[in-house]
This record gives structure tokens, C-alpha cells and sequence, in this order.
């Protein structure tokens, strides 16, 4: 049986990824603690762990009708971001990928009321929330498996947590040995662009409100005791500070480790930071003893089966559509 060996939520934030002189002359001198923060995090996890794959809850890929699952055995090429070129021009990646999980991961779906498809497409694009993880906590370890689950635009936060409930399920079926990333920020404002250069340096003081700020310093608080009944039990309350992608990654991720029943407490590598408004942070969950909680299951209502016995039925062409019986 596989299992899920270790979790993490992680900022990908393009600022890791500029030479170091350009880091210290945006913050004062000083270098980011997210870069220091990574490399301990590599050293004292991604280097010495068990492990055979890493799955990357990517908050920059951008899904709509479906939640979408890298199946290929291979990606690699030359990332350019769209974004910020200035940072991210040209970077290299290359790594397994791990196809027999993607599609375990996919099946998963009917049985939680979610839509999930695995493509094995060499063309489809990457996003830096994969590839900067990658370089700092992959790069040259030539055996480990990544691959990646986009956030659905779509999706509230049952829609998250239901795949995360595929992606532990799959997990648990499959021989893995599994490393969860939740790639993305806390609260998610950035200044406007004519005041934004004067928020670059990495102080929280510079987070958009200190009213998000207090908010990420709350949830980071809860994460720590490992109350993470407590992180979801607030969810709308947070979601006024527009958390990266609706705090999808996290939700995806805590919904594959048992939900409120997990209690494994964060360990932080650096600092909480800004970034031009937005809060960073790097956090840990280690395996707790005996393992992560089992997913939950899902309670699937009569409005998801009749949809999708009316997609089938549309791809098998002009047929009857099944009944779908009443609950009970």
C-alpha cells in the first residue's frame, strides 16, 4: 500500500529565482529567507526522505470544466514565464514523470463526484509553480518521479477537497511513496503597479492589509498546532483576503491527509515574507507517527450523478440517459 510521506505548503514566488545581487537590492541588502529556506528544506528532506514521487499542487495552472493531472512519462524543455521573463527566462527543467499514478489519480473521480482527466500531451505548457520547485528541491535527484494537478477556476472548496480525497485514495491503491507539494502563497493582493515598487522588499509590513497579514499569521499559528480543522472550519472568513488560486493547493492537499482529522504540525524553513503584497511562506508537515488520517469519503448528491450520466450519454450519442435513482 502507498502512502503519503511527507506534505508541504511552499512559496514559488518568482523572487527565488533572481540572481542573488538582484534579491539583496530589492530587500535592503538582504537576501530573501524563502531562498535559504529551500535549500534546508532539500537538504533535510527531499535528499535523505524515501520517496518515489513528488506531486506538485500547481496554483498557477488554471483548469475550468475538469481538474487536470500530468500523465506524461517525461517533460522536459526550457521554461520562459509570461509573467516575469525578467526572472524566469530559459530555465531548464527535465524529469520522470509517473504515468501509472496520474491515471489512478483520474479514476478516482467518479467514486468522490469530481471530474478529473490525465494527459500524457509533450505539448502541454509548465508553470513556475512546478518548475521553481523542481530546481530547488528535485534538480539532480535524476530518480524521482513529479508530476502535477491544476487548480480548477471553478471549484469551491469542496470541489478541492473532494480531489484531494481522489489523490489520497490513489495514493493508498497504488506502491508509491508519495511527496505532496502545495505550491502557492497565504493572502494574494498585490499593490497597484504605480505604488508596487516601493513593497518589493521582503518585510511583512509590506503585505498588502495588516489585516491580511494578521490573517496569514493566524492560519500560520493553527498550521503549527496542527489545527487544521481549524484552517477549514474559517475558510470563508479567509477567502476575504483572496488567498492564491482560493487556497486550492491547500485544499487539495489537506483533503488527501484526512482533512480536519489531520493534526500534523508545520515546521517553518525561513521567514514569512512579503512579495509585492502578497504573503510567503515556506511550511513542513512531516508523517506523523502511524501515518497521515485516511481521505474522507464523499457524499455524492443526485445533481452530480444526473450530470454525469447526461455526459456519458452525450459522448455515446443520441441514446437514452439513464435514471439516476433518488437517494435512500
Amino acid at each position: 500500500m502507498g502512502e503519503v510521506v511527507g506534505a508541504g505548503l511552499l512559496a514559488h514566488v518568482p523572487t527565488i529565482m533572481l540572481p542573488e545581487d538582484v534579491r539583496r537590492s530589492l530587500n535592503n541588502g538582504e537576501d530573501t529567507t524563502l531562498v535559504a529556506g529551500l535549500k534546508q528544506l532539500r537538504r533535510e528532506v527531499f535528499d535523505v526522505l524515501d520517496y518515489d514521487t513528488v506531486v506538485v499542487l500547481d496554483s498557477h495552472w488554471a483548469t475550468t470544466v475538469e481538474f487536470v493531472v500530468t500523465a506524461q512519462d517525461r517533460r522536459s524543455g526550457l521554461f520562459t514565464s509570461e509573467e516575469l521573463p525578467r526572472g524566469m527566462t530559459r530555465r531548464h527543467y527535465d524529469f520522470p514523470g509517473d504515468p501509472e499514478l496520474a491515471h489512478l489519480i483520474a479514476s478516482k473521480a467518479d467514486e468522490h463526484g469530481t471530474w478529473i482527466t490525465a494527459t500524457d500531451d509533450h505539448s502541454l505548457p509548465i508553470f513556475y509553480a512546478t518548475t521553481n520547485m523542481w530546481e530547488y528541491l528535485g534538480k539532480g535527484l535524476d530518480d524521482k518521479k513529479w508530476i502535477s494537478i491544476g487548480v480548477c477556476q471553478t471549484a469551491d472548496t469542496e470541489d478541492n477537497l473532494r480531489l484531494g480525497r481522489a489523490l489520497g485514495d490513489a495514493v493508498r491503491e497504488s506502491d508509491r511513496k508519495v511527496l505532496l507539494i502545495a505550491s502557492g502563497a497565504l493572502s494574494h493582493t498585490f499593490w497597484p503597479l504605480r505604488k508596487l515598487r516601493d513593497h518589493e522588499a521582503a518585510g511583512s509590513e509590506h503585505i498588502f492589509s495588516q489585516e491580511a497579514c494578521q490573517a496569514d499569521l493566524q492560519r500560520m499559528e493553527w498550521f503549527a498546532n496542527g489545527d487544521h480543522a481549524r484552517v477549514l472550519d474559517t475558510m470563508d472568513e479567509f477567502y476575504r483576503y483572496k488567498p492564491e488560486a482560493r487556497f486550492g493547493h491547500y485544499l487539495m492537499m489537506i483533503g488527501a491527509l484526512g482533512e480536519g482529522d489531520c493534526t500534523a504540525p508545520s515546521r517553518q524553513y525561513g521567514e514569512y515574507e512579503n512579495s509585492v503584497g502578497t504573503g510567503q511562506v515556506h511550511l513542513w508537515f512531516d508523517q506523523p507517527d502511524g501515518g497521515f488520517p485516511a481521505p474522507h469519503r464523499t457524499v455524492i448528491d443526485d445533481d452530480v450523478l444526473r450530470q454525469k450520466a447526461a455526459s456519458a450519454a452525450a459522448e455515446a450519442g443520441p441514446q437514452h440517459i439513464p435514471d439516476v435513482p433518488a437517494a435512500g
